[in-house]
């Protein structure tokens, strides 16, 4: 009887937890009533044995307790460290960054820089522009090879001098040495932070109008 007692309290506590598949105090209480209400007249519990069960029930309960209490706790510390990172990112706004990437999207701005770091000094420089099909829209040559960090300003014109569409874009550089080998290089964008903008995916910095991740910035310099 004790078995059928049983298997019956675990089917109906398995549909209660069905949607997350753990037991908890609740269940682990059910099953010791049964057990007691079940037990065989003849070999009842021992006094023992029952306390073992009572101090099993009162350990899942502590660790219930300790589960909910350290939740609580992460979730005040996420929120602790959102309102730093808020308030920090308002102190941004007016300031240089280098974003860590070589996309941007147009949306009507006059102009974007381009930014990239050379290892050494290059003979040849190109920049190339494609938008988000994949489709070169603009080439730039002859720009600056020196070692270091270089830039260059692009207008959003095509290769035909007419204004691209509003979109995404990307761009690449292609340096070459005086043995015409070619050289690595590192890509990234330059703007200045108009805004910020908190959202339920996290703090946006706006730089020239567009949105960014505070992950993306590389660099934050006075302009």
């Amino acid at each position: 009887m004790l078995a059928g007692s049983l298997s019956s309290v675990n089917s109906t506590s398995g549909n209660s937890n069905k949607k997350n598949n753990v037991m908890g105090k609740d269940d682990f209480l059910k099953l010791m009533l049964a057990q007691m209400r079940n037990q065989d007249p003849l070999n009842p519990m021992e006094s023992a044995e029952f306390a073992v069960h009572l101090a099993q029930f009162t350990s899942v309960e502590q660790l219930m307790n300790l589960n909910e209490s350290m939740k609580t706790s992460l979730d005040a510390n996420y929120l602790l460290s959102q309102s730093i990172n808020n308030t920090l990112a308002a102190t941004l706004i007016g300031k240089e960054v280098k974003l860590d990437t070589a996309e941007f999207r147009y949306t009507g701005q006059e102009q974007q820089t381009l930014g990239y770091n050379l290892g050494n000094n290059a003979k040849s420089v190109t920049i190339k522009i494609y938008n988000e099909s994949g489709t070169l829209v603009k080439t730039i040559e002859n720009a600056s090879g020196n070692t270091g960090d270089n830039k260059v300003v692009w207008d959003f014109t095509d290769n035909n001098g007419d204004k691209v569409p509003p979109g995404k874009y990307r761009f690449e550089v292609i340096a070459t040495d005086y043995k015409n080998n070619l050289l690595s290089v590192t890509s990234f964008l330059l703007g200045k932070i108009d805004g910020v903008r908190f959202t339920d995916f996290g703090t946006k910095l706006l730089v020239n109008g567009v949105e960014y991740n505070l992950g993306d910035i590389k660099e934050i310099f006075n302009p």
